[in-house]
């Protein structure tokens, strides 16, 4: 696990990726960063679509964008940031920690079986962070391995 210092740059970047994010529809920005094992940090941000369920997460949209950079393992720590913009354009963070919704979980858990790790998870909220480790968020998780 990385120091107090090196989280909350976790999660700023997680925060600067949530004002890009395209939320027309719900309005709830979320933002992703994924650390690597070399100090790499990739991040992503939602992608709303009219037809709502097609939707991409801030952290598939991250995880894709690791794919594209050839990261498949070394995933280390993971940070989530979300909520509305304010009137300023600022992130508002929400009082409650944004955690990863299922789909994201399974898919973080497919770079984190790959690799062999087990990645802590930084959950943002208004005043700080919870944190959990992948396998307490996705217990008995099915991966690459189920299908040897």
């Amino acid at each position: 696990m990385s120091d107090e210092t090196t989280t909350r740059d976790l999660l700023e970047a997680a925060r600067g990726a949530a004002l890009t994010a395209y939320a027309p529809y719900s309005g709830f920005h979320v933002g992703a960063a994924f650390r690597f094992d070399d100090g790499t940090v990739i991040t992503g941000s939602n992608f709303e679509n009219a037809s709502y369920g097609l939707a991409i997460c801030a952290e598939t949209a991250a995880a894709i964008a690791a794919n594209l950079q050839g990261r498949r393992t070394g995933l280390v720590e993971v940070a989530i940031m979300g909520g509305p913009l304010g009137q300023d354009g600022a992130l508002a963070p929400t009082a409650a920690p944004v955690t990863p919704c299922g789909r994201c979980r399974q898919v973080m858990n497919e770079l984190a079986q790959l690799g062999g790790t087990d990645p802590v998870v930084y959950s943002g909220h208004a005043t700080g962070w919870i944190e959990h480790r992948l396998s307490v968020l996705l217990p008995a998780a099915f991966g690459p391995a189920n299908l040897e």
